[in-house]
């Protein structure tokens, strides 16, 4: 084979969405925490006020009543399932494409993950869904992934129509749309990560959102110390209904100075990357041998990964080594322009601690649980979902960088198209 000389020599740039954008704004806002000398929430000698101001501003954007900063988005997870009441000889129903906090928030709880395939969109299958929901059903985690979401009006009627809690994953799609409403405004909560890949970040942190005070308040409990605060910021131990167990994955003052600044850009963010991708994929459109994740709301995706599918494992894995030959790849230890079969922890057979049912205990917890019997039959081998592994062997992937030139988009369309006479036809 004839090799041409690359279409591009320098690496794309970084794929870490809101880490492109960072400038004097965030160093701005952490000065005024350093300033103060008030980096804890809840109580300091000048108190800036950074979480309260980015759950207020989340609150608004959102349309939602209650935002509470946290952790992290791993932290949240686990929060909110928590406040649900997930627990032993409960399950929760997660897709198979997710990534491993969505699975350990579930165990360590000491509940079961039911898996439910995906479909075109690589989201939640909602036919699938509704074949796996049980009486002991107790709640659906749906994940929006790499961007944008699948059909979550009909996951939300789903979980309406069997009465259960659905939680939105929204931890890869923040500032991404369903048909002009948010994501995270259709569940009864919704979590979000501010860690480094993540469309804003602020290194690490989280938000957890809902629309009922008494879920809100069961959250503040578990992410403080097990009980509410006064005015005072101290904790109040007189309300016996929030007297509960705590986590303590209180957000800093520092890291919401940080993300507040993100958030304040996050439109900016979504909207470069949006662009960028769909110059990309408008102009590969029609051109035969591979296609594209479905996206069903192609104005409300945020844009950070160009998903593409090939007819079968060998032509993704040679299309895919196409494109880096070209000079389609990523600095050193970048996951630029890779193929779903090295995209690891997100497909639920490579959590290997799923896999072999794997306990933080002697005791075999949650597993051996006298409630969890039932999970003894349960096998989450690679075969338990058909799409998932399908997708998985004939997917690729390419992050869309925040600060892509069109240039940038040019040359990687030229090399699609080189890509595409070489291995396609």
């Amino acid at each position: 084979m004839n090799e041409e000389k690359p279409v591009r020599t320098q690496p794309l740039p970084w794929e870490f969405p809101g880490a492109n954008w960072i400038d004097e704004e965030e160093q701005r806002l952490v000065n005024e925490v350093i300033k103060s000398h008030s980096p804890f929430r809840y109580y300091g000698p000048d108190l800036q006020h950074m979480v309260d101001r980015l759950e207020s501003l989340f609150c608004q954007q959102l349309g939602v009543n209650y935002a509470l900063g946290v952790s992290s988005g791993t932290a949240a997870l686990h929060i909110v399932m928590a406040a649900f009441g997930v627990g032993p000889g409960d399950e929760v129903l997660v897709p198979g494409y997710m990534w491993v906090s969505c699975l350990s928030a579930i165990v360590r709880l000491g509940a079961i993950p039911v898996l439910v395939d995906i479909d075109n969109t690589f989201c939640m299958d909602p036919k699938d869904l509704e074949r796996k929901i049980s009486s002991r059903s107790k709640a659906i985690l749906c994940v929006h992934m790499s961007g944008a979401s699948g059909y979550i009006d009909k996951i939300a009627a789903i979980a309406a129509k069997n009465n259960l809690y659905l939680l939105e994953d929204c931890a890869q799609a923040a500032g991404a749309t369903y048909k002009g409403q948010p994501l995270g405004s259709f569940g009864d909560a919704a979590i979000f990560s501010f860690q480094l890949n993540k469309n804003m970040t602020s290194g690490e942190g989280g938000m957890i959102v809902c629309k009922e005070k008494s879920l809100y308040q069961r959250c503040f409990a578990i992410h403080d110390l097990g009980y509410p605060r006064n005015d005072a910021g101290r904790l109040d131990t007189q309300h016996e209904e929030f007297q509960l167990w705590g986590i303590g994955a209180r957000m800093s003052e520092l890291t919401a100075a940080f993300a507040l600044a993100q958030l304040g850009k996050l439109n900016a963010i979504t909207e470069s990357m949006r662009k960028s991708k769909w110059q990309i994929r408008d102009a590969l459109t029609g051109i035969q041998g591979f296609g594209f994740r479905e996206i069903p709301s192609r104005e409300g995706d945020s844009g950070p990964f160009l998903i593409t599918i090939y007819p079968n494992q060998t032509l993704c894995q040679d299309f895919t080594q196409q494109l880096q030959r070209l000079g389609i790849k990523g600095q050193p230890g970048s996951l630029a322009c890779i193929t779903m079969r090295e995209w690891g922890l997100h497909w639920y057979f490579n959590n290997f601690s799923l896999v072999k049912k794997r306990s933080l205990s002697a005791d075999g917890f949650p597993w051996t649980h006298p409630k969890n019997e039932f999970s003894r039959e349960i096998s989450y081998q690679r075969g338990a979902l058909p799409t998932c592994d399908d997708l998985h062997d004939r997917a690729a992937l390419l992050t869309i960088a925040s600060n892509l030139s069109s240039e940038d988009c040019e040359q990687i369309i030229t090399a699609f198209k080189i890509a595409a006479s070489r291995v396609l036809q």
